[in-house]
């Protein structure tokens, strides 16, 4: 049975957007909740916002007048810290400085009663460390909501080393109560979602510095073709450069400058700038009143080819045959298990990417006309493709290739040769580093899956993704960008490797 029960007292330290958000969702769920901010006046403030806020959900009959008052009445602003004496849980979630947290909850070990759970809301500060100068360790529980938390539905339970089990389970089953979709986590540097994440940043940021495209196609390609609601630069000028850039320097720091998460010179030169995206008015993209924000770069219209010849299993692009089809154009399937999956149009030849320079691909196969396609989530639903030619295909052949994906309705992105493109490397990296949180016991695969698509709204699970591509076309993909670049960056984790070798 859950410690926690309707009757429980929730209390909330700090009422800014994520205090006051936490504190809202735990009086929708029924507690009685106090909430207390150190800045004078600042409770109420959170309080009478989400009360705005709750009235344009009225306005919109999203929720009843009733329900929202119901709500309200349970929102208790109070003045001292000595007030949450009859709290069975606080919520922290104030500065993220360690020594700050630290003070507060030794504060609070000497008001509440000893079964009394602090929990934090940190979201790159280890919980390990806060506890590490409690008298009550065990009682200490990481619960990171996600911003805005009415909204979001992931709620991250980290249990740091003294954590009790109990009562992360405890803290498990009340937020899923909340209605939200939790996992359990170790304490470790970023958590799962800080973590995973960061590739999706990393692989936007060296695709553009490498010259591979330019930002607004980039974005273009993640939201039209990998099916993000943002793209890399779009999501990291929303979040604010000063404080994407700072959670990929500490990650850095604390995995011992691991190569993996190395922070990018280009975020660093804006935020040097000040430059730190839509609430500073500028960063990769421009917000000022009279601005215009860049367009994709797309292929003029070329035309239609009659007929292609289907050599081999396209594998996760199999999907793409019916398409040709129903676009009039006749398909010829030739099967050949000895070759990779290849589309014959004209004079070229194209293929989905496996993590090669298109260049380097083409002598291999002999075929100087190559050019290399890019991973979608779902090629019925993509409306963009990218396409990298080899740099001695014709323009010819180029043009075979940019006709035949614009006959099934696609804008067409032509892309620098870079190798693994866009959104192929991004997945197959993010899938390698939640492979690499499950190998280091950090949580288990469902969870990587769930943090992600709860967590930042990606369109798929990154495991789940390469597990529909085919785990060993993942891991090829990996190996051809270590072999590009001969960076540790690209290593493959441990436990891709034994999954692909056990026949996964």
């Amino acid at each position: 049975m859950s410690r926690f029960t309707n009757d429980s007292v929730i209390a909330v330290i700090g009422a800014g957007t994520m205090g006051a958000g936490i504190a809202q969702v735990a009086a929708n769920a029924g507690h009685q909740v106090l909430l207390y901010d150190a800045a004078e006046g600042a409770a109420k403030r959170g309080i009478d916002n989400t009360a705005k806020g709750l009235a344009k959900l009225v306005e919109r009959n999203k929720i009843t007048q009733s329900d929202a008052d119901a709500l309200l009445s349970r929102l208790n602003p109070v003045d001292a810290l000595t007030d949450l004496a009859s709290a069975n849980l606080v919520i922290e979630a104030i500065v993220e400085r360690l020594d700050i947290k630290q003070q507060v909850f030794g504060q609070l070990e000497e008001i509440c009663a000893e079964s009394t759970v602090i929990a934090t809301n940190t979201s790159s500060i280890s919980v390990t460390a806060i506890g590490s100068t409690l008298k009550r360790p065990q009682n200490l529980v990481g619960m990171h909501f996600f911003n805005p938390a009415p909204i979001m539905k992931l709620v991250e339970v980290i249990s740091g080393l003294d954590t009790d089990p109990q009562i992360a389970a405890d803290i498990y089953a009340l937020s899923a109560s909340w209605g939200k979709q939790p996992v359990l986590a170790k304490s470790t540097p970023g958590f799962i979602v800080n973590r995973v994440a960061r590739p999706f940043y990393a692989e936007g940021l060296r695709i553009c510095q490498e010259g591979g495209a330019d930002i607004a196609t980039i974005d273009a390609l993640m939201r039209e073709c990998g099916g993000f609601r943002m793209g890399p630069f779009e999501l990291m000028d929303l979040i604010g450069h000063d404080v994407n850039y700072a959670v990929t320097c500490s990650v850095f720091s604390a995995f011992y400058n691991d190569q993996r998460f190395l922070p990018s010179l280009m975020q660093k030169e804006l935020v040097d700038a000040g430059h730190l995206g839509r609430k500073t008015g500028r960063g990769f993209y421009d917000y000022s009143d009279n601005a215009v924000k860049p367009a994709a770069k797309t292929a003029d219209p070329c035309p239609a080819p009659e007929s292609i010849t289907v050599e081999g299993e396209l594998g996760v692009a199999e999907s793409l045959v019916p398409l040709f089809e129903q676009a009039g154009i006749r398909v010829n399937r030739v099967d050949n298990d000895e070759v990779e999956g290849m589309i014959t149009v004209g004079d070229a030849t194209v293929m989905l990417t496996n993590g090669q320079f298109t260049t380097m691909r083409a002598g291999e196969t002999l075929r100087p006309d190559l050019i290399n396609f890019d991973l979608a989530l779902d090629y019925n639903s993509a409306s963009r493709i990218a396409l990298a030619p080899a740099d001695q295909a014709s323009a010819e052949a180029v043009q075979a290739a940019v006709g035949l994906f614009q006959a099934i309705g696609k804008s067409v992105s032509i892309i620098d040769d870079i190798p693994g493109m866009v959104v192929m490397r991004t997945v197959c990296m993010l899938a390698n580093e939640g492979f690499d949180a499950v190998n280091q016991q950090v949580c288990d695969e469902q969870a990587v899956d769930i943090a992600m698509k709860g967590g930042v709204n990606y369109p798929c699970g990154p495991i789940e993704w390469v597990n529909n591509l085919e785990l060993s076309y993942a891991l090829d993909v990996l190996d051809n960008l270590m072999d590009a670049y001969g960076e540790d960056r690209y290593r493959a984790s441990p436990l891709l490797l034994r999954k692909v070798a056990g026949g996964a």
